[in-house]
């Protein structure tokens, strides 16, 4: 859609028909049986997803090329309750429902009377008001806030003659900030579904040539996969990086150590972000120009980097002072509730800015790791530091305790499960929130033991587990279940029966497979390549150290036929 609209401002020339060609066909050859489309190709179609690639074949003119398509995809629409049903979807969260009607809209098939406003003159205030004034779009969502906002002015004006004039009137300065906060990529948070939307909101308001759009245009045509279809992230490097240097441990090769370690640092943000105004001190998912900082990322680099320096006892200055700069950072995004929110302090009012359980989880475990390891240091400022890590550590947790749900469960913010109930995967976040009671030694809690017993509940017939009860079993979350099980002396036969599933994967060559479990945005699936992989060698790892194999007669006598150790065969492949 936006390639296509930035197009009309080359007539006669057509520079991207290749590109948008290329998309059309991988979406008609991606359509679901039902005529609807989910958001990757291993999703269930939903309503979002379907206007928007519906509206995209209206709006290139290529309908009657694809009759079969657009009419199945038009009777799906129908049956899901078209603009009503995306907005019921979404609730007061407009972050997500105003872009998809804004792209219905400009391809003719929306009213924009049925697209609500964005005030995009409140992004000229300082950013410190942000939090204050209740924004309809998440933090991470500012460029949206801004382009889309100006594109329903120009479209429908207001009829309160003081909001047109105001409105008018920061035009100018809101373009400007937008222009100021588009990392040197071009790409808003190296996204291309924000990148899309800001650049055809600038092209619908006649500004295809600004130079934000040109950035715009630019990371589109830079990130188009070889099959014609454009991925919702470039890349996930520091996330997955952190995720597989503290799923692998000790047994990382000695010669990778230096070099990640090296690069890990480099990633570090070590000035104020001109997006989300985060101080120095965080990491974001990806090594690339449009990551933001955030409390997920930030944790994972602080244990991967403890993990990294292994069982050194020489000091090392670079280390221990990124290590108390993100210390610092995580400690001064804590909100008052004693849980950590993704991005910005203090963003309470939409549901991804709102403190997470997996987040605070995450963020617990990397500070117990640091405090422990940071034992040795004596200086007045590590010292101060650690007593605030302290005071973090016990509100984290008694915020854990009041966000446990009745039946002993955890929601994670950034994750679900498709089948289950609500989107919810409460495997994956009672699985990590167990993590962080193991990691801080309060396994004898009531709240841990609760949350243990729930997690054995829910384990499939089969051994293994998915989002929740009854749902498919998955290796992501099979994965996740075993490891902390293993390390927590729960059930030995539940245990056992969730080894025997993980290797009944690996060795049908199945244990890559992945499951479309993570969360883009607001409710936008996307599924990793690496997360089975790590996640399986993590769980494997665990029982490998724990010597399991040689405790449970059962996978004794199953590695009878086998000729090589049962323990070994994740972490090898």
């Amino acid at each position: 859609m936006a390639l296509e609209l930035v197009q009309r401002h080359h007539a006669p020339e057509t520079p991207f028909a290749k590109l948008i060609s290329g998309g059309l066909e991988w979406l008609a050859a991606h359509q679901n049986d039902d005529g609807g489309w989910g958001d990757t190709t291993k999703s269930l179609s939903n309503i979002s997803t379907t206007m928007l690639a519906h509206a995209v074949f209206h709006a290139t003119g290529t309908h009657e090329k694809y009759p079969g398509v657009v009419e199945a995809a038009k009777r799906y629409i129908d049956r899901a309750g078209g603009v009503a049903a995306v907005r019921a979807r979404y609730g007061k969260d407009k972050t997500f429902s105003v872009p998809i009607l804004t792209h219905c809209a400009l391809a003719g098939l929306a009213d924009w009377k049925d697209v609500s406003p964005l005030p995009f003159e409140l992004a000229c205030l300082p950013p410190d008001f942000y939090k204050w004034i209740r924004l309809p779009v998440v933090s991470y969502a500012l460029p949206a806030l801004i382009a889309i906002g100006q594109v329903r002015f120009h479209q429908r004006k207001p009829w309160n003659p003081l909001l047109r004039m105001l409105r008018r009137a920061a035009i100018a300065p809101s373009l400007r900030l937008l222009e100021r906060i588009q990392p040197n990529s071009g790409g808003f948070l190296e996204a291309t579904p924000l990148t899309s939307f800001v650049t055809m909101s600038l092209a619908g308001c006649g500004l295809a040539e600004h130079p934000v759009a040109k950035k715009g245009v630019e990371f589109l045509r830079q990130s188009v996969r070889p099959d014609g279809s454009w991925p919702i992230d470039t890349n996930l490097a520091t996330w997955v990086t952190t995720l597989s240097v503290n799923a692998l441990g000790n047994d990382l090769p000695a010669e990778a150590r230096q070099p990640i370690r090296e690069w890990l640092l480099a990633q570090q943000y070590k000035e104020v972000h001109p997006y989300t105004n985060a101080d120095p001190g965080g990491w974001a998912w990806t090594d690339l120009s449009g990551g933001v900082p955030d409390a997920d990322d930030t944790p994972g680099a602080i244990l991967a980097l403890l993990n990294l320096r292994g069982r050194s006892t020489t000091h090392d200055e670079q280390l221990s002072q990124a290590l108390q700069n993100a210390v610092r950072w995580l400690l001064d995004l804590q909100n008052r509730d004693g849980g950590w929110p993704t991005f910005c302090r203090g963003w309470g009012a939409l549901p991804f800015d709102r403190s997470g359980a997996d987040l605070t989880a995450h963020a617990l475990r990397a500070l117990a790791a640091w405090r422990d390891a940071s034992d040795k240091l004596s200086s007045a400022s590590a010292s101060a530091l650690k007593q605030r890590t302290d005071a973090a550590i016990q509100r984290g947790f008694r915020y854990l305790l009041r966000v446990q749900r009745s039946d002993g469960s955890w929601l994670p913010l950034w994750f679900g499960n498709q089948f289950a109930y609500d989107d919810e995967n409460p495997v994956y976040g009672t699985a990590r929130v167990l993590a962080a009671y193991r990691d801080a030694a309060k396994t004898g809690e009531e709240s841990f033991v609760r949350g243990r017993y729930w997690l054995l509940s829910v384990q499939n017939s089969d051994g293994g587990w998915g989002g929740a009860a009854g749902i498919e079993s998955s290796v992501e979350e099979t994965s996740l279940a075993v490891e902390i099980l293993i390390s927590t002396a729960a059930d030995r036969a539940a245990v056992h029966r969730g080894i025997e599933w993980l290797l009944d994967r690996v060795e049908a060559d199945r244990i890559h497979e992945s499951t479309p479990i993570g969360f883009y945005f607001a409710k936008l699936w996307y599924f990793e390549k690496l997360y089975p992989l790590v996640f399986a060698a993590s769980a494997l790892r665990r029982a490998h150290q724990m010597d399991l194999p040689n405790t449970l007669p059962e996978l004794n006598s199953r590695d009878a036929g086998h000729s090589r150790p049962v323990s070994t065969p994740a972490v090898t492949d």
